[in-house]
C-alpha cells in the first residue's frame, strides 16, 4: 500500500519558545521548523516554505502547514507536550482543513477537550480523513480557564500526515 507522508517536529531546546497567540476561533496554530534539525521527515515536500504559491520563513503561521501531495485517506497524529502551568484547567487541540483560509475555508475536526492533570500537560492525537492538495491541514491549539486562553508554552509539539493513495473505490 503506498503512503506519503509527512513528518514535522518542534522543540523549545532547538528552536527557541514559540511565541503562542490565539486566533479568533480561540486557538494557536502549531508553527513548525522547515530545516531538518528537529528530525523532520517531508520527502514530498508537503511542508515546504514555496507550498500553496507562498513564501513562508519559520515561524510565520505559514509554517504550520502541511499541503497534502496527494488525495487520499489522511491518518493525522500529533504531539503536544505543554509547561507546568497552574492556571490552565483544561487543553484543547483540533486538527484544521485550511486554518488560515487561504483554498477552502476554515474547517476544523476532531477538537479533543481534557482537564488538566499535575504538573505538565503531555497529549497525542489521533484522526483520520481525506485529504486534497490544494487545501492544507494543521493543528490548533488552546490551554484554557473557562472561556480565556492562556499562553502556556509549548515543549514539544509533533505533526504528522500519511496519506493512504491507493483507495478503492467501488
Amino acid at each position: 500500500m503506498p503512503v506519503a507522508i509527512s513528518s514535522l517536529k518542534y522543540e523549545s531546546a532547538h528552536s527557541g519558545a514559540q511565541k503562542i497567540t490565539y486566533d479568533s476561533d480561540g486557538y494557536h496554530l502549531v508553527r513548525f521548523p522547515y530545516q531538518a534539525a528537529e528530525e523532520s521527515y517531508d520527502p514530498w515536500k508537503m511542508h515546504d516554505p514555496a507550498a500553496g504559491g507562498g513564501t513562508s520563513k519559520y515561524p510565520d503561521a505559514r509554517s504550520g502547514l502541511i499541503w497534502p501531495s496527494h488525495d487520499g485517506w489522511g491518518t493525522l497524529s500529533a504531539l503536544v507536550f505543554w509547561a507546568a502551568d497552574s492556571r490552565a484547567t483544561e487543553y484543547r487541540a483540533r486538527f484544521v482543513r485550511d486554518p488560515l483560509n487561504l483554498s477552502t475555508k476554515y474547517d476544523s475536526t476532531a477538537t479533543t477537550d481534557i482537564s488538566a492533570t499535575g504538573g505538565g500537560q503531555y497529549r497525542s492525537y489521533t484522526w483520520q480523513m481525506f485529504v486534497h492538495p490544494g487545501t492544507p491541514v494543521g493543528l490548533k491549539i488552546s490551554a484554557r480557564r473557562g472561556d480565556s486562553g492562556i499562553a502556556v508554552p509549548i515543549v514539544l509539539a509533533e505533526f504528522k500526515l500519511a496519506i493512504q493513495t491507493d483507495v478503492i473505490r467501488p
